[in-house]
Parts: structure tokens; sequence; C-alpha cells
């Protein structure tokens, strides 16, 4: 518990200096229920009662289980870049425990939407978050909300808020723009970001150099069947050209392409990607950065939505999605960074029915 507070001591608490309930323990009972399969500030409350034996060891609780009211007011009144601070500092933790005092490898940016939170009359804008995903350790490093519904804005703040030096930034096509470029370069990481059409001048000339040099440079080639299909990718690497086009663009090195063939049931389609580089890889190892960035929807966005059910979280006033929305990626990594094989599902279900097993959730997080 000591090292749960030291995440939190430096979080403002913005109720009254008459509250009753100490906000380190309500931010703790909220991770272990939300650990335990909580989704909402009712199931906090009812975890909380549940558990209160458990729950004594650790915490003093000198006014009892926080009511549901509680949690709500506390998740709605939280500064959300002070808890999205405190989030930095628990990543960094795992981090050392990990013996990975920096990120390392991939980083995916990518943004998620929180499809119910949105103001009344508002269906259209929920709330975005965007987040940093470290492939490697398949845990998010960092988040932050989108302001406006502007990812790009989103994006930009998440790399001011990590260390970066020495790894590589992956980004889909809404992130492949010279600000980004410039951010992560600063940042003394590299980038592989996804080029479609939109970018006219960019499109053009990635497939003219591509189409020219393609011939005469090695390429790499992988395939895969699975759960149905089977897949076979071509990936090729050339150097930029040195234009005016590719000069606005910070950075910018080599343009790759990938080919994908897809066959499903006897029927095969072909999709073509093409990227920008701050650094010419292998072909072989384009393909490799390029599969781990789609780790952030198989890894971080996937599971939110279908174990953590945030799709369906209902939480729309004030700071309270947000403060929820790192709550959850809170509790994701500890489930993550737990050396259990269990999925994380059957995990969440051990924790609520085994005391040893919640126990360790928490320990190993030192």
């Amino acid at each position: 518990m000591e090292g749960f507070r030291v995440l939190f001591e430096d979080l403002p608490d913005p109720r009254d200096i008459n509250a009753g309930h100490d906000l380190t323990e309500i931010l703790f009972i909220a991770v272990a229920a939300m650990l335990c399969g909580a989704q909402s500030c009712t199931d906090m409350h009812d975890f909380g009662e549940a558990k209160e034996p458990l729950l004594r060891r650790f915490l003093v609780l000198k006014h009892g289980i926080p009511s549901h009211d509680t949690f709500s007011r506390v998740f709605r009144a939280l500064d959300p870049a002070a808890f999205e601070a405190c989030f930095l500092r628990f990543v960094a933790n795992f981090g050392q425990a990990l013996g990975q005092a920096r990120p390392q490898g991939v980083v995916a940016i990518d943004g998620k939407s929180l499809r119910r939170a949105y103001e009344k009359g508002q269906a259209h804008m929920p709330k975005m978050m965007v987040s940093a995903f470290a492939a490697e350790t398949r845990m998010t490093l960092a988040q932050t909300v989108a302001p406006g519904g502007d990812e790009i804005a989103g994006a930009l703040r998440l790399l001011e808020l990590i260390s970066l030096e020495g790894c590589t930034v992956t980004g889909d096509a809404l992130h492949c723009h010279p600000r980004m470029a410039q951010a992560v370069r600063a940042a003394g990481a590299d980038y592989v970001l996804t080029i479609k059409g939109n970018h006219g001048p960019l499109m053009r000339e990635a497939t003219a150099a591509l189409d020219a040099a393609a011939a005469q440079h090695a390429f790499a080639e992988t395939t895969e069947q699975a759960h149905g299909r089977i897949e076979r990718r071509r990936a090729v690497v050339v150097t930029a050209p040195n234009t005016a086009v590719t000069h606005r663009f910070p950075g910018l090195a080599a343009f790759g392409r990938i080919e994908a063939w897809r066959t499903i049931d006897g029927v095969t389609t072909q999709r073509v990607r093409r990227f920008a580089l701050s650094k010419r890889l292998a072909p072989d190892k384009l393909l490799a950065v390029v599969r781990q960035h789609w780790q952030i929807e198989n890894g971080a966005h996937w599971p939110l939505d279908v174990v953590f059910a945030e799709d369906l979280a209902r939480n729309r006033k004030d700071n309270g999605p947000r403060n929820l929305a790192v709550g959850r990626r809170m509790t994701l990594n500890i489930l993550r960074a737990h050396p259990d094989n269990a999925s994380l599902a059957a995990k969440r279900k051990k924790a609520g029915w085994n005391d040893d097993f919640f126990i360790s959730l928490f320990t190993h997080m030192r």
C-alpha cells in the first residue's frame, strides 16, 4: 500500500477539507475493483463492501467503504492532467522493475474513442483518448485526451510526456505530417508513418521512387496461415529522393512499401501500403515494425473494449470519462505484467475469487 500511496502523493485532492475518506484509499479500492471486473462506480462500492475484511489488511477505512456517489464525485473532480502524471510514474516504476529505464523498440501512437462518453446531445462527438503503446512490453506508456477530438494535438502532447530516445514511433496516416515527424526526431526517435492518398505530393514521390527503384532492390517476404486465411506480405525499401517535397518532411530518409495478398475461401485480395521512414530499414525489419504497430489494437484497444467493456461505459460528466480511462489502462498494465499465463479475463476472475492472487497482483508492481 505504501508503494501505491507514493504514486499518488502529489495528486491534488479536489474535495473540501472536511472530506472523510482518504483519497489514496478511494483510488486503491477503485483500481482493486477494476482488477476484479468492476465496470462502474457502483461496482466499486459493491466490491468494497464484499471485500472489506481483505481491504482492511491494507487500508484504514476510517469511515468504511465509500459510496458509489463518492467514487463518482472523486473521478469527476480529479485533475486529469495530474492523474495522468501519476500514471506516468506508475509506468516508470514498472519499467524499472522490468529492467527498462526507458521505453525501447516500437512505440505505437493511436487514438481510441470512448463511444458513450459524450455530453448530452453530442453523441457524434465522444471523447477520444490518445495512447502511446510499447510493443515490446505490451504496456500503455502514456495517454491523454484529444482536445476537441483533435487526435493530432493529443499525439503531439504525448510525445512531450515520455522519453522516446532510440525508439521507433509508428502511426497511421492521420499522423503522417511534418509536425509529427519533427516532434519524433526532436525526441531522439525514428518514425515509420503510413502514407495515404490524401498526402498527395508525398504519396506521388513515394510511389515514383518505389516504382523506379524497387526492381533493383532486395525485398523480404513472409507467408502466414491462420484462422482460415493465408496472408503473404512483401516489403521493399528505397532511399527517398532529394526533392523539394521530401525536404519539407523533417528527417525523411526512405520510403517503404508493403504489398499484402490475403486469401480467404479461395478468394484473394491485394492491399498496398506505403510508408515514410526517418531511417532506411532492411525490408524484413520494416515488415516487423509494421506488424508490431498493430499490437496497439490487439494488445490495448481490443481488451479495453472486450475485457473491460470500455465502449459501454456511460460515464459522461466532467473529468470522469478521462480519469476512469486512465484507471482502466493502469489496471490493464497490472494484469499484463503479472507472470501468470492465464488470459486477461481469467486473471480478473481469479483476482476476485482468490485473495492470494489478488494480493500478488499488487506485490508484483514493486
